[in-house]
């Protein structure tokens, strides 16, 4: 009954049309007069901020903020795999081969997230890495890696919430939500980083134009909280022991090796 009822008010609000009136409202300058209550409510770090709060005239400019320069420490080992993201770490695990995920007991649809066969089979008994971002995380992605981008792609049009209750009660949210692709290659290594997006707001914003990309740059931006997931290939990375479910985790701090 919970996870019908949870559906049915996600269906009622989760249409194009709240979407695009909430993507407006905090586009505008109107949403300026939340900013002070959401940095408090959401506890933001205003110390690591490029800008001081009262410079952001929407407040969809504090969602995509940048930090100052040296705010981030990115990890300079050339074989290890840096998180993209701040975030909380949601889960990690090994994709089976039934090529699946299991998260919170559900079973996630490896080849539906990625929607090419050409991607997939690679991935198959590797490893995943979930990195939630809260409200109140830095929404900015960065490259876990360095290396090139061999593809880029998008799927999906409707999201669902990526929160606990979302990946508990959800139609499988990190498979069947919108979501940017991009693949990235280190010498004979791929790694994945799937962005999905959240609730209401589907935009992320691909910054990063080039061909080969550095560890630690950014790559896009989420406007809203969301989730980050990698991809590693079978055999090609091993997870730093510090690293388990729901510990805190800030961009450019090490996840794990490239084997």
């Amino acid at each position: 009954m919970q996870k019908w009822l949870y559906r049915f008010f996600i269906e009622l609000t989760n249409h194009r049309l709240s979407s695009a009136l909430l993507r407006k409202f905090s586009q505008s300058r109107v949403s300026a007069i939340l900013i002070p209550s959401y940095a408090k409510i959401y506890n933001i770090n205003q110390a690591e901020m490029e800008k001081n709060l009262s410079d952001f005239v929407t407040l969809h400019d504090l969602f995509v903020r940048q930090l100052k320069i040296d705010s981030r420490r990115i990890d300079s080992n050339e074989n290890t795999v840096t998180s993209p993201v701040d975030a909380v770490i949601e889960e990690t695990g090994m994709i089976t081969a039934n090529k699946e995920m299991i998260v919170k007991n559900k079973h996630y649809s490896i080849q539906e997230m990625l929607g090419d066969e050409d991607s997939l089979d690679k991935y198959i008994g590797g490893t995943f890495v979930i990195l939630y971002l809260s409200p109140s995380h830095y929404h900015r992605i960065h490259s876990p890696i360095s290396g090139v981008i061999t593809k880029q792609w998008e799927l999906g049009w409707k999201s669902y919430p990526v929160n606990r209750l979302g990946l508990k009660y959800g139609k499988d949210p990190l498979s069947k939500n919108y979501r940017k692709i991009t693949e990235i290659r280190a010498n004979n290594s791929y790694v994945a980083v799937v962005k999905v997006g959240a609730m209401f707001v589907n935009s992320i914003e691909t910054t990063h134009r080039s061909d080969f990309v550095k560890k630690g740059e950014e790559i896009a931006y989420f406007s809203f909280g969301s989730t980050v997931i990698l991809l590693f290939e079978k055999d090609r990375f091993t997870i730093s022991p510090e690293i388990s479910s729901s510990i805190n985790i800030k961009m450019g701090e090490v996840l794990g090796t490239l084997n």
